[in-house]
């Protein structure tokens, strides 16, 4: 229980402050309204919503008219909330040098004054007629849990923080948005002083709710929203589930993530390394004598998925064979990497030294990313794409065929690449470092068109200088050379092959894209590749970038729409999952407490014929009836315990029991409990 100061006699139940829930939407979409259920009327399973479940006792709140409503009474988390987004509040937060908290020492605690509102959301507190629970009544006149409530008398701001976090709502109630109001009525704005800090808020009185307003009695499943479903190609799409490319892109990523390395057929790989195990070949292993240097890093480097001992987290190990590091100094170089957060950029956590694989060996460790794949191996691990590039023989009367004939990408996917190549590049210039690996080999590919650039900092290491006293002096140089590594790998994307970026190549190159892309890709790959006596910078391209940036950050925005709209789809089915659970511990056990017919007596039986309603029923012609709509919509109206009664038939069908959903909920509940006591209890 939550005690809220000002509130004499009344307390709030933790439940009610974090377990509540609200759909907007009712029966009628996705498959609802199916002819097991076209009987009952719309309004007779529309009511007050139901809270969402907790992990044991995650029922729904008993229908009921009286008691008290989880979306519309003033104890409710979701409730106080959304009530708190005012906006006319916080846009008109201007000093006023009339006002009494401008007069030191001689303001009081409480102060009144009016002042005309300006139209905006609503912020007042939407009541229940039929209200009438012991915290309303135990509150001191004139307060309330809304937008106008007193930071003292919030249940969720302590008197020391600001209101500010109460505004910050991210979705709004949307009973307030049918709640007249006018714009000529006069708001009293109340001033209170609270360790140093005032606080105003409006003190107005709570407008009647508008007549007619229902909601769903229980969770239901709303249809995709308008604006997804007409950006979805395909219009098949499932209604209960997420997206089958999205959930196979997903378990994928989870089986990389799983894998593990058989340690008795690769004696070669440590079953662990430093504070690592579990270690996985995310590249094939070479034989010892056949292991070549890379022409990246002139080492001979494997890469490794492991995880962490101490946090239990995958990361990925990227190993230099051979290297003994002589001196520590690198390490203030690596200190600055690991301040770097970026969407574009593979984060660098730790560098240390190991003997665990038979050498003086130094590992990288980095943000495992599941399922990656480079660039290279994606755009330009095709040989037909060089020998076509390097074959053809095309001059001033010949020109390159069009790009759709060629195997080229298509611009707008360069773009794409441009502007997060960039973006990683800009980021890591401001914090006075250099990228040194813009290289097709060492740019991951996650999903479509996600880029995030790899192997950040090992340069920086494996190249640092003792003699040097200023180990950050030739980082302008290296950060021109990652202005023309850019421009070398945006050439060989416009190609298509790694071909194009080689000198005897580039006049050729140029004049492919010159022919199939635009002007100002073509402006700026010459100005990447071209050297200059000033210093450039990542920044001088966005003139050129242009007003592509808008259509990326669209299309980034788009597609997080249809993520959120397939985490829609799933966020009932882990509550409907539990509920399943839950059920199957019931029905059918053997015995319980030495009582072999425990399942088949009392509530018990009742939950086993509900069972049968659920998913055992069959057609007229004796076939089995499977409804996947039937079945959610006959678990959500069991978890809230509505008041519709159905028919439970025996199975020899010589007995009918009329019972109602709430009576089944208090069955269900009750046996839970029991068999929750049996588990917990002494042996």
């Amino acid at each position: 229980m939550t005690y809220v100061p000002g509130m004499e006699g009344g307390t709030l139940n933790d439940a009610n402050l974090t377990n509540s829930y609200f759909s907007s939407s009712f029966i009628g979409v996705n498959g609802f309204g199916s002819p097991a259920e076209s009987k009952y009327s719309m309004m007779q399973r529309m009511t007050t919503s139901s809270s969402s479940p907790s992990l044991v006792n995650d029922g729904a709140k008993n229908f009921s008219h009286s008691a008290l409503d989880p979306v519309n009474s003033p104890t409710s988390s979701l409730f106080s909330d959304f009530g708190a987004l005012s906006l006319s509040q916080r846009r008109n937060k201007t000093p006023n040098p009339a006002a009494s908290e401008f007069i030191p020492k001689a303001a009081p605690r409480m102060a009144t004054m009016a002042q005309p509102s300006v139209q905006a959301f609503p912020s007042p507190l939407f009541s229940h007629p039929g209200l009438g629970s012991s915290t309303a009544a135990g509150m001191a006149p004139g307060m309330s849990l809304s937008a106008g409530s007193s930071p003292l008398h919030s249940p969720k701001i302590t008197p020391h923080t600001s209101p500010a976090p109460r505004r910050r709502s991210h979705t709004p109630n949307p009973a307030n948005y049918m709640v007249p109001t006018t714009s000529a009525e006069a708001h009293i704005i109340q001033k209170e002083t609270v360790g140093g800090t005032t606080y105003f808020y409006t003190d107005n009185a709570p407008p009647a709710p508008m007549a007619g307003m229902v909601f769903p009695t229980y969770h239901i499943y709303p249809p995709t929203a308008p604006h997804v479903a007409y950006m979805q190609p395909k219009a098949n799409a499932p209604s209960f589930f997420m997206a089958d490319e999205l959930r196979q892109e997903l378990v994928n990523r989870h089986l990389m993530t799983m894998a593990q390395f058989d340690q008795s057929e690769n004696q070669g790989v440590p079953s662990d390394v430093d504070s690592y195990h579990s270690l996985f070949p995310l590249e094939p292993v070479p034989p010892p004598n056949r292991m070549q240097k890379t022409s990246s890093f002139s080492y001979v480097t494997s890469c490794y998925k492991a995880v962490n001992s101490k946090d239990d987290l995958p990361y990925c190990l990227r190993r230099i064979h051979g290297f003994r590091l002589v001196n520590t100094k690198c390490m203030m170089l690596v200190d600055m990497w690991k301040k770097i957060q970026h969407s574009n950029s593979v984060t660098l956590r730790e560098v240390f030294t190991t003997k665990a694989f038979g050498d003086h060996s130094l590992v990288f460790s980095y943000d495992f990313h599941a399922g990656a794949e480079t660039m290279f191996s994606r755009h330009f691990n095709d040989p037909a794409a060089d020998s076509y590039f390097t074959k053809r023989k095309w001059g001033q009367h010949e020109p390159p065929p069009p790009r759709q004939h060629a195997g080229l990408l298509p611009e707008s996917l360069i773009w794409a690449y441009i502007v997060q190549l960039s973006s990683a590049l800009r980021t890591i210039h401001t914090a006075g470092l250099a990228c040194r690996v813009m290289d097709p080999s060492k740019i991951l590919i996650t999903g479509k068109t996600r880029l995030r650039v790899n192997c950040v900092g090992v340069f920086d290491v494996l190249t640092f200088d003792n003699s040097q006293t200023n180990h950050l002096a030739l980082m302008p140089q290296y950060q021109q050379a990652d202005l023309i590594s850019l421009g070398k790998v945006v050439l060989a994307l416009a190609c298509n092959s790694l071909a194009g970026i080689q000198r005897e190549n580039l006049q050729k190159a140029m004049e492919l894209v010159s022919i199939n892309y635009s002007s100002d890709l073509k402006n700026l790959i010459l100005y990447l590749l071209t050297e200059q006596s000033r210093m450039r910078s990542v920044n001088d391209i966005m003139p050129m970038i242009g007003a592509r940036f808008y259509t990326q950050l669209d299309a980034s925005q788009m597609r997080n729409d249809v993520i959120e709209e397939d985490l829609a789809k799933e966020v009932q089915n882990g509550r409907l999952f539990r509920l399943l659970a839950k059920l199957g511990t019931i029905n059918e056990r053997p015995e319980f407490q030495k009582d072999p017919t425990w399942s088949e007596t009392g509530d018990r039986y009742l939950l086993k014929l509900f069972r049968d309603h659920i998913f055992h029923q069959v057609t007229e012609a004796g076939t089995p009836w499977i409804d996947l709509s039937h079945i959610v919509s006959c678990l959500n109206k069991l978890d809230a315990g509505v008041p519709e009664k159905i028919n439970l038939v025996s199975r020899d069908e010589k007995s009918v029991l009329v019972v109602t959903y709430s009576d089944l909920k208090r069955c269900f509940d009750s046996t839970f409990q029991e068999l929750q006591t049996s588990a917990n209890g002494p042996l």
